[in-house]
């Protein structure tokens, strides 16, 4: 007996179905648990996160009026008096690096808000070694301009554009294939630059190697878009949230 439950998942599952998944989630959660469940598309990019991430999110609570998602703090975005949070505000301050070099310090101070609030005390840099690349590789991000796809057949994996809000971050799967190209660095991006993109504070280190690192990365919810929604639950839960 939850006094209540979370769930996240992909923006295309409203559309399964013709809506019949989503019904079945929410049927689901009410049968296990006695639970009122509304759903809402949220962007993560409204929450701080330095992405444009769009996830259905699940919540279920013992109030018979259901969670009011209009609860949720809004930080960015339209109506808020701040922009999104762009790729420069949040990986410009990281050391640059060539292909297969690694850092362990970060080699000046933060520049932005953001950078601050994940860097927190940390003094040792973690997860920052660029993938090693063959040399066509290099030259094809080298030849691509910021913002434009690196590979014709592949229009989602880009350069990124260091003044706008990173595309959605994906795990890849088991593919040693990168995703997105440093604006800068002609090179795919490090772990920590995808632990920066998903608002994971660097003091939180992933083990595993770069493949799982992708994974790990690209499959959780974004920190920041998580408190906006435990933040918004705490009436429901009738204690202190605790970060």
């Amino acid at each position: 007996r939850p006094k209540c439950v979370v769930v996240e998942n992909v923006s295309g599952i409203q559309s399964s179905a013709n809506g019949e998944v989503v019904r079945e989630i929410e049927r689901g959660i009410f049968e296990a648990c006695g639970l009122t469940v509304r759903h809402k598309l949220l962007n993560a990019a409204e929450f701080g996160v330095p992405q444009r991430r769009s996830r259905v999110v699940f919540v279920g609570v013992r109030d018979p009026a259901g969670f009011d998602f209009g609860s949720l703090k809004k930080t960015n975005g339209p109506g808020t008096g701040k922009a999104f949070v762009t790729v420069r505000e949040a990986i410009g301050d990281l050391p640059s690096l060539s292909s297969g070099e690694t850092a362990s310090k970060y080699g000046r101070g933060p520049q932005t808000d953001f950078q601050r609030q994940m860097r927190g005390e940390c003094m040792e840099l973690l997860n920052h070694a660029a993938p090693t690349h063959p040399a066509e590789t290099i030259g094809k991000i080298a030849a691509t301009k910021p913002g434009e796809p690196m590979y014709p057949k592949f229009r989602q994996r880009i350069r990124l554009d260091w003044d706008a809000p990173s595309p959605t971050q994906v795990s890849g799967g088991i593919r040693r294939q990168f995703q997105f190209g440093h604006p800068r660095d002609a090179r795919g991006l490090t772990i920590r630059e995808r632990c920066r993109i998903q608002s994971f504070p660097d003091w939180f280190e992933i083990r595993g190697g770069t493949v799982q690192g992708r994974v790990q990365t690209g499959n959780a919810v974004p920190p920041l878009l998580a408190f906006a929604v435990a933040s918004a639950l705490k009436p429901h839960l009738g204690e202190e949230v605790r970060p």
